[in-house]
């Protein structure tokens, strides 16, 4: 691995009160976050309305519990607008205990698109389908399943395939290299990150995949476990091809690039990959041109990037999470320190 020779620091965009989690710009160019759920914000997805302003996205309903009925949101994180201007929100159920599913509100009409529950054939206990990437050109959702819901430490980790029209879903690989969580600690500002779960268990945090992306052709799925060492890849003919079992599928990955541990991932048109290094609060690139990482932006008041996106200004955004300030990173205790950011920067090559 090899750092940058100039560095970039970037600039804040916007600013929120509330935790953050993940980003996406619509076209009309508003930014959606949603919160992340270790904080159980009243607040699930929102807009920003102003640069330290939010309002309930898609509205207040949505973001509202209730029990006669399993369609709001509950936890989200993984959140991503397609071509046809609609957002896709993967709502995990973790909180509350409901099933997990897509919601996609189509925001040209400002309407609901479609509920896709999965099939809880596609889960299993540890189950946290946290974040996805679309394939429009075949209609389907690629879900990375990191394995560290309740009392998982990452090793039942696996990819979720999901048709976007009928919510036919497949679990594959779980398990296994590459997909699993490795047995690395999570150190930040010193400590190492000690998550405290519910019934009062600790468990050391070991995440397994969690970064995912797909290039613009469609043609090749990359993905890695947020506690690992490395970038893979598959093609995503071989992860649509219902004839090969999990044997088959792992002699066709491929060991991409070697990286730290890191969470968000984006690809560019140049097939450059961007990655979150969570225990560095830098951002990371694997060009294309070497498949070498380098770290290209770090900032001493950012804490846990937990996102990288694209934004229509054909900049960069980074969405700051502080994720080690949650109540289960602190026995309990909720220790954050507002504001969150998002952080606008260029990469020097886009």
């Amino acid at each position: 691995m090899t750092e940058a020779t100039r560095a970039i620091t970037g600039e804040i965009h916007a600013q929120s009160p509330v935790p953050l989690g993940n980003g996406t710009f619509t076209p009309d160019g508003r930014l959606i976050v949603s919160h992340h759920p270790s904080y159980e914000t009243d607040e699930r997805v929102s807009v920003f309305t102003g640069s330290d302003t939010l309002a309930p996205f898609p509205n207040v309903d949505w973001n509202t519990p209730r029990e006669d009925s399993e369609d709001w949101l509950d936890a989200v994180l993984g959140i991503r607008t397609d071509s046809q201007g609609r957002v896709w929100m993967l709502d995990m159920g973790t909180r509350s205990s409901i099933a997990p599913k897509f919601v996609v509100w189509d925001c040209k009409a400002d309407r609901l698109d479609r509920v896709l529950r999965l099939s809880s054939s596609a889960l299993v206990s540890c189950s946290e389908p946290n974040d996805f990437v679309l394939d429009e050109r075949r209609g389907i959702a690629y879900i990375s399943d990191e394995g560290a819901g309740k009392h998982g430490d990452g090793s039942g980790a696996a990819l979720i395939v999901v048709d976007t029209e009928t919510g036919e879903a497949r679990r594959l690989l779980e398990g296994r290299l590459g997909i699993r969580s490795d047995d690395r600690p999570l150190i930040i500002d010193g400590r190492e990150l000690i998550r405290t779960e519910k019934d009062g268990r600790r468990i050391r945090q070991r995440v397994g995949v969690d970064g995912i992306a797909i290039d613009h052709a469609g043609e090749w799925l990359y993905f890695c476990a947020l506690t690992g060492q490395a970038v893979w890849r598959l093609r995503t003919d071989d992860l649509c091809d219902t004839s090969l079992d999990g044997d088959a599928l792992q002699q066709r990955m491929e060991r991409y690039a070697e990286r730290p541990n890191s969470g968000g991932m984006w690809m560019d048109e140049a097939g450059d990959l961007y990655l979150t290094e969570v225990e560095a609060a830098s951002i990371g690139c694997i060009r294309a041109a070497d498949r070498q990482y380098r770290r290209i932006l770090t900032r001493d008041d950012l804490c846990w990037p937990d996102d990288v996106i694209p934004g229509p200004d054909n900049a960069m955004y980074i969405i700051e999470s502080k994720l080690p300030q949650a109540p289960s990173f602190n026995e309990g205790k909720d220790r954050r320190q507002p504001p969150y950011a998002v952080i606008r920067f260029r990469s020097g090559h886009r």
